[in-house]
């Protein structure tokens, strides 16, 4: 099994927004960054399997590679409750910063924590494997991503922060014999 995880491209200009499961709408940009994400990947056979959050800049995407993608909520990112929607300066810094220092166990007020991402996205991940299925793509965000590059790797939580999840990246993973390899991070 081939499994891509796709990152979606820019949102529009957004700079220190916390949008995590608000829908905002994609860059100008967004065409070309398409196209270049196109060209990183390969043909798909008719029988591949595409998989997307529910937000637009997830779906939008995927729907330029195929008219069957399947939305999940699983794949949706970070809920961050109360802050969604406002400017990061905005939070009360000591909030903030123990949030940032704490960010896999603590929570954003009426959101949910990195622990809790994990388990719902892994959740997909184990269904997803336990399917039969040779080619999959998933439209996702940076924290999806993080986790489930966590849970394949073994990582501990915090060291998935390590990665670097690009706007418009795909990391691709490759199921071969009931061993899981990683084959790229962030093309």
């Amino acid at each position: 099994m081939d499994i891509y995880l796709i990152r979606h491209t820019q949102a529009a200009n957004n700079v220190g927004l916390c949008y995590g499961q608000t829908d905002v709408i994609l860059a100008d940009s967004y065409a070309d960054e398409m196209a270049i994400l196109h060209n990183k990947l390969p043909e798909f056979s008719d029988d591949c399997s595409v998989f997307s959050s529910p937000l637009t800049r997830c779906l939008q995407l995927a729907q330029t590679f195929s008219d069957n993608v399947v939305t999940d909520e699983r794949l949706l990112e970070l809920n961050f409750g109360d802050w969604e929607g406002l400017q990061f300066d905005a939070i009360d810094a000591d909030v903030l910063k123990h949030w940032t220092d704490n960010v896999v166990t603590a929570k954003p007020p009426n959101g949910e924590g990195f622990e809790e991402l994990y388990v719902r996205a892994t959740t997909f991940w184990k269904e997803l494997i336990a399917s039969d299925v040779n080619q999959v793509l998933i439209f996702t965000h940076a924290g999806v991503i993080r986790a489930l590059l966590a849970h394949a790797l073994n990582l501990p939580l915090a060291n998935s922060f390590q990665l670097r999840i690009d706007s418009g990246s795909v990391h691709k993973l490759r199921l071969l014999d009931n061993y899981l390899y990683v084959e790229y991070i962030n093309l």
